[in-house]
């Protein structure tokens, strides 16, 4: 992406998601990143995976940031044989207060931003912290390319933290399990596949998943719809407002969103419940990997 295309697309960006002076948003722009680097108690998260591996350079790490890529740092973990599930709870923490993240920090996630799957490792650790009752948390809109292309500080070394005590108290409402989605199938409530259309309708599947197809009665929208790969941005409150009509999923109504593995679920659940403000949206953390693990359950 050129250097103008990126400028041009910051430009486009419509001003009541991002965060201005104190408050609190779920998306930030460049911009504003750079003006509040320095700020106290704002924490900034590179969850960038193989930085070392680029060509960035001597500078390759972002001004005042602690790192802690997506992939490896241990943001996810297999449990009872299913991928991807987040940690227990004390262990989560304790990655989170080792970065030097405490109670009363406004916490930005910097990921690369080169695409909508990419863009989920940075859903997925906002989700994390939603999860742990840290609502003081953004995404830096289009990542590291938006940052970069307007001419943020760059560094050769990330931050060295300090450990702290990270308090949390989880909201189990956030996450779904498997037992609350037989009863959301009794009960009619909606359930939103957040895979490629070619998985949702079985022509494909992913290889953490026994067979092709999806929970019966799911519709779809797939991942990539909300998140602009060619311009690094995410999709604006009124795209995710006709996507979400679409759907037939009134405003406010009960929802359960999945994927594989609950990643790309949480690109579906930070459009809706962040974005477009449906705060009865919930992430089944286990998706289709451990739905259709239990061949007496139902695959459409």
């Amino acid at each position: 992406m050129r250097l103008s295309s990126l400028l041009a697309a910051a430009v486009m960006v419509a001003v009541p998601v991002f965060a201005h002076a104190a408050e609190v948003t779920p998306l930030v722009t460049a911009e504003w990143l750079k003006s509040h680097a320095g700020d106290e108690n704002l924490v900034i998260l590179d969850i960038r995976d193989d930085i070392e591996k680029t060509d960035l350079g001597e500078l390759p790490f972002i001004a005042n940031a602690v790192v802690a890529p997506y992939g490896s740092a241990g943001w996810r973990t297999e449990v009872d044989g299913v991928p991807g599930q987040i940690p227990a709870e004390e262990q989560i923490a304790g990655l989170i207060g080792g970065l030097g993240i405490d109670g009363d920090d406004h916490v930005v996630i910097v990921p690369w931003g080169t695409d909508s799957s990419e863009f989920g490792g940075a859903t997925r650790v906002y989700w994390t912290f939603k999860y742990l009752g840290h609502d003081d948390v953004s995404i830096l809109d289009g990542g590291w390319r938006q940052y970069d292309a307007q001419g943020g500080e760059r560094v050769a070394e990330a931050v060295t933290p300090e450990a702290v005590e990270f308090p949390y108290e989880v909201q189990p409402q956030l996450r779904t399990t498997t037992d609350q989605v037989v009863a959301a199938l009794e009960s009619g409530t909606k359930l939103i596949d957040g895979r490629p259309n070619e998985q949702f309708i079985g022509q494909s599947k992913s290889p953490v998943v026994r067979v092709p197809g999806t929970i019966p009665g799911a519709v779809n929208l797939p991942h990539s719809s909300l998140y602009s790969g060619e311009y690094a941005s995410f999709a604006q409150p009124e795209t995710v407002a006709t996507l979400v009509k679409d759907l037939g999923l009134a405003e406010g109504e009960d929802n359960i969103v999945f994927c594989n593995t609950g990643h790309w679920a949480s690109i579906i659940w930070f459009g809706l419940s962040e974005v477009a403000g449906n705060k009865n949206t919930a992430m089944y953390d286990g998706s289709m990997a451990e739905w259709a693990a239990d061949p007496a359950r139902p695959i459409q």
